[in-house]
C-alpha cells in the first residue's frame, strides 16, 4: 500500500498567516500585513525577501514616502509588516533594524461635530435610502434601515464603526442599561452606556433581526460566525439567538475564511456609503467619518463637565494622553479661551485700504497708536525706517 504523500510546505505567505494567527492578531493586521509584503516582493521584482536586506527594505520605504506619499501611520505599518516578516516568519536576524528611519508621527486634532450637526445627520439618515441618488435629490423614508441607529448608537456610546456592527444580541442588557463591547481594539472588553433615547428602538431592530434568524433557522442556514473554538465546543452556539448580529446583513454569503455560507454582519462598507451620502444631505462641511461620532462623543462629554478618567474607560483608551487629544479641542473652540477682539466690543472694526487697521475707539489709546507693531507713537514711522508687512501665516510656514 503506497504511502500517502507528504503535503507540499505552506509558501511564504501561507507562513505569514500562519504566525499572525498564531500570535492572536486580528484580521486586519493580517490582511494590511499581507498586502505590505506583497508589495514589497513585487517591488524588487518577485525576489524573495531572504534575499533582500537592508538597502533593499530602505528604497521601499523611501518609495512609499515619496512616489506615493504615503502618511506617517501607512509608513509605519508597512515598515511593521516588513519587521514582522523578518523577524517572526523567515527568523533572520536583523542588526540593521536599528538604523532604519522611522517617520514621525504628527498628532492631528479630531474632527467634532456640534450638537445642531448631529442631530441635522441623523436627521439625513433617517430620510436617506441607500444606494439613492442624491444629486437627483431622490430621498425616500426607510424607517426599517438600521442606518440612522447605528449612528445614533456610535454617537451614543462612543463605539468604534467595527464594535458597533459586531453587536450581538447578548451584550445588550435593557435592565442595567448597559452594552458589553466584546473583542474591541486590543481585543479588550468594556461595558458603555445604553442610551435611554434607544432602548425602544434597539428593541425594535431586535425583532426585525429575529425575524431573519428565525427564517435562517427555518430554511437551514448555517449559524453565525463565533470566536475562537466555540464552535466546536458549543456546536449550537452559532444557531443560538443570543448569538445572533443585533445589525445582521440582509442577505447570506460565504465566509471568506471557511467558505461557510452564513448570515454576516452589516458591512462597514455599506453603513459608510450611506454616512457619505448623509453627510452631503446634511450640509456639513466637515470631512466627517463614521469615526467622528466617537470624537463627538468624548468631546460632548468632556463639555458636559464629566471628568476625564470616566470618558477614557468608556473610549477603552489604555492611555489617558490618548483621550487628552480632545482637551485641546475643547481649550481651542468656541466655547474655551475667549478672543481678545471679542473683548473689545462692537467698536473693533477692519478698515479697507492697503491692509492697515484703524485706530479703535474706547480701548485708552491716543490717535498717534499703531496697531499693527503694538508702539504708541505720535509720528510713526521713524524718520529713516520702512515698515515691512508681517507675512501671511503661509508664508511664514515656508509652504
Amino acid at each position: 500500500m503506497p504511502l500517502p504523500e507528504e503535503a507540499s510546505p505552506p509558501r511564504l505567505l501561507g507562513l505569514l498567516r500562519q504566525q499572525i494567527r498564531y500570535l492572536h492578531y486580528s484580521r486586519r493586521t493580517e490582511y494590511a500585513y499581507e498586502y505590505w509584503v506583497r508589495s514589497f516582493i513585487r517591488y524588487h521584482g518577485l525576489r524573495h525577501p531572504a534575499e533582500l536586506g537592508h538597502g533593499e527594505v530602505e528604497a521601499f520605504l523611501s518609495w512609499l514616502a515619496t512616489e506615493r506619499q504615503a502618511s506617517a501611520s501607512t509608513h509605519k505599518q508597512a515598515l511593521s509588516a516588513l519587521l514582522f516578516l523578518y523577524q517572526k516568519v523567515l527568523h533572520l536576524d536583523l542588526p540593521w533594524v536599528a538604523e532604519i528611519g522611522r517617520p514621525r508621527t504628527l498628532r492631528r486634532l479630531p474632527v467634532v461635530l456640534s450638537g445642531e450637526e448631529a442631530a441635522r445627520l441623523f436627521d439625513a439618515l433617517d430620510r436617506l435610502r441607500p444606494g439613492a441618488d442624491v444629486a437627483a435629490g431622490q430621498v425616500a423614508r426607510a424607517a426599517s434601515t438600521p442606518h440612522a441607529l447605528l449612528a445614533r448608537l456610535l454617537y451614543g456610546t462612543g463605539m468604534r464603526l467595527l464594535e458597533g456592527v459586531r453587536l450581538r444580541v447578548k451584550d445588550i442588557d435593557f435592565d442595567r442599561r448597559a452594552i458589553v463591547v466584546r473583542h474591541g481594539k486590543g481585543g479588550k472588553d468594556r461595558v458603555v452606556m445604553l442610551p435611554a433615547a434607544l432602548e425602544l428602538p434597539l428593541r425594535e431592530q431586535l425583532q426585525r433581526s429575529h425575524a431573519l434568524w428565525a427564517a435562517d433557522r427555518a430554511q437551514g442556514i448555517a449559524g453565525v460566525e463565533v470566536p475562537f473554538a466555540l464552535d466546536r465546543k458549543y456546536p449550537r452556539a452559532g444557531l443560538s439567538w443570543s448569538w445572533h448580529w443585533v445589525f445582521p446583513q440582509a442577505t447570506c454569503s460565504n465566509d471568506p475564511r471557511s467558505g461557510v455560507h452564513r448570515r454576516h454582519h452589516l458591512f462597514e462598507g455599506t453603513f459608510q456609503r450611506a454616512f457619505r451620502q448623509a453627510v452631503e444631505v446634511a450640509g456639513i462641511d466637515k470631512p466627517a467619518s463614521p469615526h467622528t461620532l466617537r470624537h463627538s462623543f468624548a468631546t460632548h462629554l468632556l463639555q458636559a463637565g464629566y471628568d476625564i478618567r470616566t470618558v477614557q474607560e468608556l473610549l477603552g483608551h489604555v492611555d489617558v494622553s490618548t483621550t487628552m487629544i480632545y482637551t485641546h479641542v475643547l481649550r481651542l473652540g468656541g466655547g474655551g479661551v475667549k478672543s481678545p477682539l471679542d473683548a473689545l466690543g462692537s467698536g473693533a472694526a477692519l478698515a479697507g485700504g492697503a491692509g492697515g487697521f484703524a485706530p479703535v475707539g474706547g480701548t485708552g489709546a491716543g490717535p498717534g497708536v499703531d496697531m499693527r507693531h503694538g508702539v504708541a507713537s505720535a509720528h510713526w514711522p521713524p524718520a529713516g525706517r520702512r515698515i515691512e508687512e508681517p507675512a501671511a501665516p503661509y508664508e511664514a510656514a515656508g509652504s
